[in-house]
């Protein structure tokens, strides 16, 4: 399963760059406005520390305006994924694009008829908010499984990213479910290595090598030449 994360925050994304394991990076508009930068600045930035998918997110609504955006994206680098929502004029532009080899992110998907929809138009990702639909009292994780189940039936291509996904039991129940990507704020990312066990028994071993005798140190010497 692949990792995005999903952030505008340049030092959060290179410190998780850093780790080896980052896979992309989901943008959206209330993270671009907390950066403070401009739109373009941000994603450009992002795209040439991160060389997988960067997820750019149009806000015209009507299918001419997202296309004109989408296009103006996808020039900014190789990498850049258009993210589009899940409206009408979204799925017609979504048809569009990938008739024309751009790659696209539909979001704001909350429902696996919504994503067969995506599908059907050839969006390259499908992005179910799973937090969201708990919020809401239903079982978000569902909605992967059934995306999943549906997708296998009729061998879509079209990759299932797991969004508004908040904690480490959100990660573990998208990788069983089989969904292709899961994106996730930094603070979520950094949950997945720890472990109270790990610290635990780091701790005692690193104790009890204190009281292993240690090999002497050879003094030194003179420099012979």
């Amino acid at each position: 399963m692949k990792f995005f994360l999903d952030t505008a925050d340049i030092k959060e994304v290179k410190e998780a760059a850093s780790w080896g394991i980052l896979d992309g990076v989901t943008t959206n508009p209330s993270h671009i406005a907390k950066s403070g930068k401009h739109f373009k600045d941000v994603v450009c930035e992002i795209a040439a520390i991160v060389p997988g998918p960067i997820s750019a997110e149009v806000t015209a609504t009507d299918v001419d305006g997202m296309l004109e955006q989408a296009h103006e994206y996808a020039a900014w680098g190789s990498n850049i994924v258009i993210k589009i929502p899940l409206i009408l004029d979204g799925l017609k532009a979504v048809k569009k694009l990938s008739e024309e080899g751009i790659k696209t992110n539909v979001t704001l998907c909350f429902s696996s008829t919504q994503a067969l929809l995506a599908a059907k138009a050839g969006a390259t990702y499908i992005s179910p908010f799973v937090g969201r639909l708990d919020d809401i009292g239903t079982e978000g994780m569902e909605v992967i499984r059934e995306i999943r189940a549906i997708y296998d039936n009729y061998d879509y291509s079209t990759q299932i990213l797991t969004a508004s996904a908040r904690s480490p039991l959100h990660i573990r129940d998208a990788a069983i479910a089989g969904s292709d990507v899961v994106t996730m704020p930094f603070e979520t990312f950094t949950k997945l290595v720890k472990h109270p066990l790990t610290d635990i028994g780091l701790a005692k071993f690193l104790e009890d090598w204190k009281k292993v005798p240690q090999d002497k140190q050879p003094e030194s010497g003179p420099t012979v030449k």
